[in-house]
């Protein structure tokens, strides 16, 4: 039981100390998470939004369909992803495998569906009523869409948030198309799982409790705003 109060004490020290390695990992988690979940909220969230408000045909299969890809594991992202960049994909001309843009793609086409779906959800639920708001008042279509944003952004930006908590933790994508290189493409969730497995206790120590951290605070956020 030693080595872990002196992992957990050595781990302290390496934060106190703002060792360049452990914070160069945090920076490069943070921003790979936070790029991709912009990308993914900036698409999904006007699409869910219109097809939660919209009529149209085999909704229901595009429901269904829509909450089994909120599911799908990151591996499999991950290996799409890494054959289409991969030197002999349709996309290998572009060298971005093993890159944070190559990590960043993924991330985005990982939590994209989640991000769509609870936006979906959202706007199927409660965007109706405000959507037929805006068209006494004159609004079109996208002015519609639009007025949607303004009244639930709270709800929409918890959604953003749960997204990139979803993003921040994963592991199997961005292993296989970073290939967790040091001081290149190495975050956290990535970080840990080699020093785990190296007997490097302290370090892992370290950034799990960062995404610890990350957790705590990204659970404080939407627990505020659903109070609020």
């Amino acid at each position: 039981m030693d080595y872990i109060a002196e992992g957990f004490k050595t781990a302290i020290e390496l934060l106190i100390s703002f060792d360049p390695q452990v914070y160069k990992i945090i920076i490069l988690s943070v921003f790979v998470s936070s790029t991709a979940t912009a990308i993914a909220a900036t698409v999904s969230i006007p699409l869910g939004i219109f097809a939660g408000i919209s009529n149209f045909r085999l909704k229901r299969l595009f429901s269904k369909v829509l909450y089994s890809m909120m599911s799908v594991p990151s591996v499999i992202v991950g290996l799409v992803v890494a054959i289409g960049l991969s030197r002999r994909g349709p996309l290998g001309f572009m060298q971005l495998l093993y890159t944070p843009a190559a990590m960043i793609i993924a991330q985005a086409l990982l939590v994209f569906p989640l991000c769509l779906g609870l936006t979906y959800s959202l706007a199927k639920n409660r965007g109706s009523d405000i959507e037929r708001i805006g068209k006494t008042l004159g609004a079109g279509k996208l002015q519609g869409i639009v007025l949607i944003i303004r009244e639930l952004k709270a709800e929409l930006f918890i959604n953003v948030v749960t997204t990139f908590s979803r993003a921040i933790s994963e592991v199997g994508a961005v292993m296989i198309v970073g290939g967790n290189i040091k001081g290149h493409t190495r975050v956290i969730t990535t970080s840990i799982a080699m020093l785990n497995s190296m007997g490097d206790y302290p370090m892992a120590i370290a950034l799990g409790l960062v995404l610890l951290i990350i957790s705590f605070a990204i659970n404080a956020v939407i627990y505020s705003l659903q109070e609020e």
